[in-house]
């Protein structure tokens, strides 16, 4: 199996200025694939936002189970950490990041208030891996196209600060992966999930760990998908792609049967589905 790494300089230098401005902000809002909620939380974040209050926001919920999607919010809220799962598009969804962020500052703006300074609106960095779907959602909360929009990972390369209402301004920075993942399995769910460019990765690698998944927690979606019968699923993950290849009239071009598994289920033509477990009561969500 090739290895999957990808930090170019630009997001390295987006990290620093991350740095430099995280001073400015009063919340960081993180952004995360709710399809991978722990494989798509940069630690870099982590270590940059120290003790600001964070908001994670678990987009492309649409694509997701919302069943392991309800279980991730649950395991956020034992363990107080503000969440909340969206549809970036949904029309309610300015409304509701506005209003959790302002619960999460009350005690702060108060306080501010209190001490006779004008009220101001608050100031969020929007942090996120690529193509989780940012640039999407910031465009929906400024109301106009102000952040560049694209399904290829590594569109946003500055950051901008962009005015969403009289109640919040936030600070717009590029998806940026970390210098090294912590393991290959982080790297293939970022990449079956369109967070690292095509080019840097073998399809056939991430369409057998697709495979993996989807015949352990999805086998029906596959049987239905690529006509194939029960028998099949007892076939090795190589020799199933292979089947499905042969099934999609692909003959044996496995390549560009891998390429179709991965789109398949980018698009949800498996139906929705989340490669991170949420943890049970007492486990970790590493």
């Amino acid at each position: 199996m090739s290895t999957i790494q990808w930090f170019p300089g630009h997001m390295a230098k987006a990290i620093r200025q991350m740095e430099e401005n995280v001073h400015l902000v009063d919340i960081v809002f993180e952004l995360v694939d709710a399809r991978i909620p722990a494989a798509s939380r940069n630690p870099e974040v982590a270590r940059i936002a120290q003790n600001k209050p964070h908001l994670i926001i678990l987009t492309k919920k649409d694509l997701a189970d919302p069943q392991q999607t309800a279980a991730w919010l649950s395991y956020y809220r034992e363990h107080q950490q503000p969440a909340i799962a969206i549809d970036s598009r949904a029309n309610v969804t300015p409304k509701q990041i506005t209003k959790i962020a302002l619960d999460i500052l009350a005690d702060k703006l108060a306080a501010e208030q209190a001490k006779g300074l004008k009220e101001r609106p608050m100031r969020a960095m929007t942090v996120g891996v690529p193509n989780v779907g940012k640039s999407t959602l910031l465009n929906h909360l400024v109301n106009r196209k102000a952040a560049q929009v694209g399904d290829t990972p590594g569109v946003t390369k500055g950051q901008q600060w962009l005015r969403s209402s009289k109640h919040l301004e936030l600070l717009d920075t590029p998806g940026i992966l970390w210098p090294k993942f912590k393991d290959q399995e982080t790297a293939q769910k970022l990449a079956l999930t369109g967070a690292i460019k095509e080019k840097l990765y073998a399809k056939d690698d991430v369409a057998l760990y697709a495979l993996g998944f989807f015949r352990q927690y999805h086998a029906s979606a596959l049987l239905e998908r690529y006509h194939l019968n029960d028998a099949d699923l007892d076939l090795s993950d190589v020799d199933l792609l292979l089947k499905i290849t042969e099934k999609v009239g692909m003959r044996d071009d496995y390549e560009r049967a891998s390429e179709r598994l991965i789109l398949d289920a980018r698009r949800k033509k498996l139906g929705g589905f989340t490669l991170d477990r949420a943890p049970q009561a007492g486990e970790s969500g590493e």
